[in-house]
């Protein structure tokens, strides 16, 4: 019997060759995209990929079989990467340090896609400068029975407001149903600062419009609406990336889009096989965002006016210490239902 026939091929990118197995095996199955294509897709919008996410730390979703198969996290780089891989250290909530892929240039993408990576968890940093975050990210999160069409009319209410302050978010759907907003910022302000200002845009976007917007971290208490999930600016959180191919069937991209488009987007039809013609005709929406960093104050005085009038921090994820200025975590109605339990067996001893 012969050996394993080995069907990789070698492709040269930024200087560097890298090295793609079975680059015919089929990553998307409704169309039939493959390995190769996704690397070619990058490569098509390797211009506004890099300016987006260049220079960052990149936590890897993993897909060894393709969007339909099963995936897992990857954050550590295997000490097989080849030498000239440029990597990064990074540590999660509890201190675990670990060496993360930097997406320095496209040969650093192609090399992650050829180990089946379908989707780039972008850091809010730069792998030079990990103690400020340079971007905020709003996340515009629908809740069951809410969809694409509300995500869009918060986003509009989440563009009036930063306009109101001065400042200017950048649109991209997230390749699922909901909206992402970034600004870049200059580098001024640690992970801290910037979810504080996240929790003043959420809770102000709440009281504007309680019937679309909530702020609410338990789930139970958000009801119809879309989640303002201001946790995404926690420290070490990781948000999908810009231009990054999600692990669906039909390849659907997280596109960064004029607003002026707002109203005409299917988010759905936006993939691997029409977002490099979209990009050659319209440019890179993203483009001013990248060039115009901007300040966070007016959002840090939205929260300071907050917190003087009484709001305590907003609820952080379980994974994370305990704050000093955090509410309980506990949700509401399980909350009720210790304080009543608690209540009848002071009433029985009494």
């Amino acid at each position: 019997m012969g050996g394993a026939r080995d069907d990789a091929v070698m492709l040269e990118l930024d200087g560097h060759e890298v090295r793609v197995s079975s680059p015919d095996k089929v990553f998307f199955a409704e169309r039939g995209e493959t390995k190769r294509d996704l690397i070619g897709y990058y490569q098509a919008v390797a211009e506004p990929l890099l300016a987006a996410m260049g220079g960052r730390p990149v936590l890897l979703e993993r897909h060894p079989d393709g969007a339909s198969g099963s995936s897992f996290f990857q954050k550590r780089v295997p000490k097989s990467a080849p030498s000239w891989l440029i990597t990064t250290k990074v540590s999660t909530v509890n201190g675990t340090v670990s060496d993360a892929l930097v997406a320095a240039d496209l040969a650093h993408v192609a090399w992650a896609v050829n180990l089946g990576c379908l989707g780039f968890h972008v850091w809010p940093s730069t792998a030079a400068d990990q103690n400020h975050s340079d971007e905020l990210r709003l996340d515009l999160d629908p809740q069951p029975g809410t969809g694409f069409a509300e995500a869009r009319e918060a986003a509009k209410e989440l563009r009036t407001l930063l306009h109101e302050v001065g400042l200017e978010g950048y649109p991209k759907t997230t390749g699922k149903r909901g909206i992402h907003v970034y600004l870049r910022l200059e580098p001024h302000w640690d992970p801290y600062e910037v979810r504080s200002a996240a929790v003043a845009v959420a809770r102000e976007l709440e009281r504007r419009r309680p019937d679309l917007l909530t702020a609410q971290w338990w789930k139970e208490e958000r009801g119809r609406r879309i989640f303002v999930d201001y946790n995404q600016n926690a420290p070490h959180k990781t948000v999908f990336g810009a231009w990054c191919v999600r692990a669906r069937r039909g390849a659907q991209v997280s596109t960064p889009f004029h607003w002026d488009e707002l109203d005409e987007l299917d988010p759905d039809e936006l993939t691997i096989a029409t977002v490099p013609q979209r990009v050659a005709e319209r440019g890179d929406p993203w483009a001013p965002m990248v060039s115009r960093p901007q300040s966070l104050e007016p959002l840090l005085a939205m929260n300071e006016r907050d917190r003087a009038n009484g709001l305590m921090d907003a609820p952080w994820p379980p994974v994370y210490p305990k704050m000093p200025d955090e509410p309980p975590r506990v949700a509401p109605s399980r909350a009720k239902g210790s304080s009543e339990a608690d209540g009848a067996q002071q009433g029985e001893g009494a």
